[in-house]
Order: C-alpha cells, then structure tokens, then sequence
C-alpha cells in the first residue's frame, strides 16, 4: 500500500483510472448483473491498494429505481401492459404508409409511459409484420423503432435514467450550484420529452429514405424466389387485435397511469405536497420521496384492485431488468464516487475549463461512458456526480441529458440485437465492419438532434 500511496496523485489517478475502466469493459462484456458486481473488484482495490475511503452509494437512486420497477413490473404481470401495446397495433395498422414515422413514436412513447425500453420486444414482431406486408423495408421502421425505444428512456417520468438525474440535480451535496427555479422533476422533463420527441422525428425522416426498396434489392430479391425463404420472410401474421382483453387489464392501466399523472401534477405544483420545517425552513416534500410514495402506491393499488397473485410480478422482465439495473447502479455509482471524490480538484483544474469553454465535450464524455457501461442510468451515476464537481453547469447536463444514450455504438445491446432478429427479411444487419450497423445513424442523428433542441429548450428556460 505504501508504495502504491507515495506515488504522486497524476500517476495514482491513471492507475485507478484504469482499474476502474477494466471493472467496467469487463463487466460489460460479461453483461447482466456482472456490471455492477465487478464494482466490488474497483472498490476493493482503491480502499486496501489506495488507502482511498469509501465514497457514498447513490441510496436515493438506488430507491427510486426500485420503487419504479416494482411498480412497473406489476403493471406487466396484471396485464396492463398488453392493453398499451394494443391501442399501440391498432395505431399503426391504421397508417401502414407512415410506418416508418409513426413506429418510433408508438415504441418512444410506450417507454415513456412504462419506463424501459423493454416493452419494444413485443411490439417488433407487429412492425415487421406491417412492413413486409406493405412492401415497407423492415429496417427502417424496425432500426429506427428500436433506437426511439431506448431514446424515450430519459423522457419517461418513470424511467431509472429520469429519476436517477433528479436526485443527483437536486442533491445539494453534489450539486453545489442548483439552478434558480429549477424544481427538478417536472422541470427536467419540460426539457427532455419534447426534445426526444423531436430526435425521434428526425429518426423517422431519416429513415424514411434510408436503404433501397425490396423491390430494388437484389439481396432480397434473390432470397425470396427460393419458395422456403419466401415463405419464412413473410409467413404469419403477429397481431393483439381481435383479442378481448379482460375489463380487469384496462383497469391495471389506468391505475398506473393515474399515478404518473398525480407525480406529475404534484411535481408541477408543490403547493400540493405536504410542508414540512426544518432548521426553521419551511419547505414541500421533495420529488424523489413523492416518486418512491406513488409508486409503491401504484403497484399496491394494482395489487388490491386487479387481485393479481404478487408472486408473478418478480418473474416478469421488467423485473428482472430493473433488478440488474439497481445492481449495476449499486457498484458503478459507488466506485465511481469512491475514485472520482478524492481526485475532484484535481480534474477540476486540468478538465474543468475545457468543459466550460467546449460545453459539448460533456456530451461526448456520457455518450462514451454510456457505451461503456450499457446503461444510461448507469452512465448518469457514475458520471453526473464528477461532472458538476469539475464546474459543468447544471443547465448543460439538462440541456445534452440525451447523450446518456450511447449504446447503439456497438450493436450489442439486447433490444437492438432481438430486432436483428426479428426482422426475417434480412435487411436489419450488422455490417461487414461491424460499427456500420442498422442502428449507428439512426441512434446518432436521434442523440444529436436531441442535444441540439434540449440546449435551446434550456436556453429559453433560462438555465444557461
């Protein structure tokens, strides 16, 4: 340990730095839960290598994302969801001609309401379906469906990525310069959703025009004239319509959606919440204990109205997503505390005027560490913290809060490789070079556009 301590801080850093850069390839190479255990492995060699102290785990964080995923996943296992997904079908089989625009907003928007991009792997057998009935070349609504999905993620009032940027935003031991008038929850999303929505069009145009019809492909003309392959590419259709789904489903759903709507009316007016004194400081209930409330209140009400068995909600996905994420958020978030705390005037001196007179190399940063860490939650613990500790204002992490979405980078991530998958046509691939992908323009163009419109939205905000 000493030999390691009387090194001179620049070289202590590089070497923590990239104990903690293998801790994170690593474990995201292994995938799943492995990311947030590998964190052990960096904590372990900085406290007893270092003599560095142990830093603070994002708790708020970390029970927000429960709270959130308990209550969404009850929503899937009481059937909720198969309601939002076939209002979503009827949508788009009515419009088959502007499938290319209207799927990216159907799955963006799901996410929105749910709060993961999981839901997409249903809805993708019924994109395909439409598309290559309707002579529509699947990868472009499919690419761009997949990477909208994912896109609506820090959007979504519900979402990890949301909750997980308010609690650090509104954290005044990490955020030592809060913004005026700035309320967090609501406020952010003033910000977020209509500059997704704008990313997830110019996905759509773009897309619209992207790769040669199917009956100007030669690769998939030559494919379907064999009768098996013909049959495999266009074979049965995947439909929810025509199914009665029961009363009790609908019912699931607007519960849950009742209290998205409360979390949001409370967080647009904090008169509602309850008023409590502190330090003789009067002030509202703040919006990371109100989300936690609502949504235990969420999936208790689904719970008691819908006579759901409470022992299928922890084997649906949501579920088990959302636990991975919690784990991940666990050991990224508190090794990333752990190394980045004790270096922090440091790295404000070398970094922190190139972030304040280059804004968007902020942005560059949380998209690579996005890709890294497979996760935009993830990617938001781990770096948000540092970043508002090295001088970056809190205006611009509102303003670029779309590139926490980096992991389209590398076609690696499930949902992009389940629509792969689903897209029997063959024309949703990975390249010869790999990096040129279905989903790398697509994804690109969504997070540029999107920083783009969220800096001027704060901007007229008054954040920056």
């Amino acid at each position: 340990m000493e030999m390691l301590t009387s090194l001179s801080e620049g070289t202590q850093f590089s070497i923590q730095l990239a104990v903690v850069l293998i801790c994170l390839f690593y474990g995201a190479k292994k995938g799943g839960i492995a990311l947030g255990l590998l964190g052990g492995i960096g904590l372990l060699v900085l406290s007893f290598g270092f003599a560095v102290a142990p830093g603070k785990p994002s708790i708020d964080v970390m029970l927000t994302i429960l709270a959130v995923v308990v209550a969404s996943a009850t929503l899937q296992a009481s059937g909720g969801l198969d309601v939002m997904l076939q209002v979503a079908e009827r949508v788009l089989r009515k419009n088959p001609k502007f499938l290319t625009i209207l799927a990216p907003f159907v799955t963006c928007f799901l996410t929105i309401l749910c709060g993961t991009g999981h839901v997409v792997y249903t809805m993708m057998p019924i994109i395909y379906d439409i598309a290559i009935k309707n002579g529509i070349r699947p990868e472009r609504p499919m690419a761009a469906s997949s990477i909208s999905s994912q896109l609506g993620i820090i959007a979504s009032p519900v979402s990890v990525a949301v909750v997980s940027l308010t609690a650090l935003l509104l954290n005044p031991e990490i955020n030592k310069n809060p913004l005026a008038g700035f309320d967090g929850y609501v406020d952010l999303l003033a910000i977020t959703i209509p500059s997704t929505l704008i990313g997830v069009l110019a996905i759509g145009i773009f897309s619209w025009f992207r790769g040669k019809d199917l009956d100007k492909d030669e690769d998939f003309q030559a494919r379907i004239k064999d009768p098996e392959q013909r049959e495999y590419i266009y074979g049965d259709s995947k439909t929810l319509l025509g199914q009665k789904l029961p009363t009790i489903q609908w019912v699931a759903m607007w519960i849950f959606l009742g209290a998205i709507a409360i979390v949001a009316l409370l967080g647009a007016f904090p008169e509602l919440r309850p008023q409590f004194t502190s330090k003789g400081v009067t002030k509202p209930m703040n919006m990371v204990a109100t989300i936690q409330m609502f949504m235990l209140l969420a999936g208790a009400a689904l719970i008691i109205f819908t006579k759901l068995d409470a022992s299928k909600i922890a084997k649906n996905e949501i579920f088990k997503s959302g636990m991975i994420a919690l784990v991940a958020v666990f050991g990224i978030s508190w090794m990333a505390d752990t190394m980045f705390a004790v270096h922090t005037p440091m790295m404000k001196e070398s970094l922190g005027n190139i972030v304040v007179e280059y804004p968007w190399t902020y942005a560059v940063m949380l998209l690579l560490i996005s890709k890294f860490v497979n996760s935009q939650a993830a990617a938001i613990a781990a770096f948000v913290p540092l970043a508002l500790g090295i001088g970056v204002e809190p205006g611009i992490i509102i303003a670029f809060a779309a590139a926490c979405y980096g992991y389209y980078i590398l076609p690696t991530y499930p949902s992009d490789l389940a629509t792969i998958q689903f897209d029997r046509s063959g024309t949703t691939k990975i390249g010869k070079f790999v990096i040129n992908h279905s989903f790398i323009l697509p994804g690109l163009i969504g997070v540029i556009v999107s920083c783009i419109a969220g800096y001027f939205l704060a901007l007229s905000a008054g954040y920056l």
